[in-house]
């Protein structure tokens, strides 16, 4: 999915906004570390993943972090620290709301006492948007990736994902997945927080607040 540099940067700004004295970092879904080798040298760092192949790389992108293999709904890690995250909509491939309502919980067991959990969503409107758009297609080096997102039925989107991976010659290996995607409504992941956290902050890149425009947005709560 590229650099993460960006978002890393973003992220480490809402960090020393709401939490300059930070020291500790979780991340829930780190995926291969791409999130965490940008903000490692600022905290000391782990991740949690539940694919042993994710967390393979992650060791090799980050190896000062200390990752462990398990599910964000459930992980039990036995210790706390003053920041967890779970982003790039990584929430949003729970299909339950029981399911993120179980990752707020964790995530707030995981903090230490005015700890932070931030974490961000693709929107409703953003996850339609995919939908609606036509199939699109990326070369990175020999190798093509096609994305086609279509409506799965029962609000899921489905993100089918097609990497023709160059193999020798004019030979390439078809690699496919198809990858299923939620969103609630802000209001309801809103209340959620609420019952849960002791306040709660919500920011749109892109606007001065989130609104029904917003596509994607990070929330910031304090335990």
């Amino acid at each position: 999915m590229g650099d993460r540099a960006e978002h890393a940067k973003f992220l480490h700004g809402l960090i020393q906004k709401h939490h300059p004295e930070a020291t500790t970092l979780l991340e829930l879904a780190c995926g291969t570390g791409a999130v965490l080798k940008h903000l490692q040298p600022h905290y000391e760092v782990a991740g949690a993943d539940l694919s042993d192949k994710m967390l393979e790389l992650a060791t090799q992108k980050v190896p000062q972090a200390r990752l462990f293999q398990a599910d964000m709904t459930s992980v039990s890690l036995g210790e706390s620290f003053d920041v967890v995250l779970c982003v790039f909509d990584s929430i949003n491939h729970l299909l339950k709301f029981e399911q993120w309502e179980a990752t707020f919980d964790r995530a707030r067991e995981h903090l230490n006492d005015g700890g932070f959990f931030i974490f961000d969503v693709n929107t409703e409107r953003k996850l339609s948007s995919f939908v609606a758009e036509r199939a699109w297609s990326q070369w990175f080096g020999d190798n093509l990736l096609v994305i086609d997102v279509s409506d799965g039925g029962d609000g899921i989107a489905l993100w089918t994902i097609r990497i023709f991976e160059h193999f020798q010659d004019s030979e390439y290996r078809l690699t496919s997945a198809d990858i299923p995607e939620v969103a609630f409504p802000i209001d309801r992941i809103r209340t959620s927080l609420d019952e849960r956290f002791a306040r709660v902050w919500a920011y749109d890149t892109e606007r001065s607040r989130p609104t029904s425009r917003s596509d994607r947005v990070h929330f910031v709560c304090r335990r």
